[in-house]
């Protein structure tokens, strides 16, 4: 599984931090992010965005994507 957050959409409510913060960020921005062997991938609208979900972390992705304000969050299997 996969994920990636589209910064134009989102809202900065950090829901997706809170849900799962082992693969969600905000940063300094207020936006967003994912995140991957603890490196927020910040550079949007490529592959550089996209992170790998952590075996045992994809229910709690997929409630993130499910909870955002901004449905911003993308879940590619």
């Amino acid at each position: 599984m996969k994920v990636w957050i589209d910064q134009d959409l989102c809202t900065g409510d950090g829901l997706c931090e809170e849900i799962c913060p082992e693969v969600f960020v905000l940063l300094e921005d207020g936006l967003a992010y994912v995140k991957q062997d603890g490196q927020a991938l910040s550079d949007p609208g490529g592959a550089e965005g996209v992170a790998r979900v952590p075996s045992g972390l994809e229910d709690a992705v997929q409630e993130a994507a499910e909870e955002c304000p901004g449905e911003c969050i993308f879940v590619e299997e």
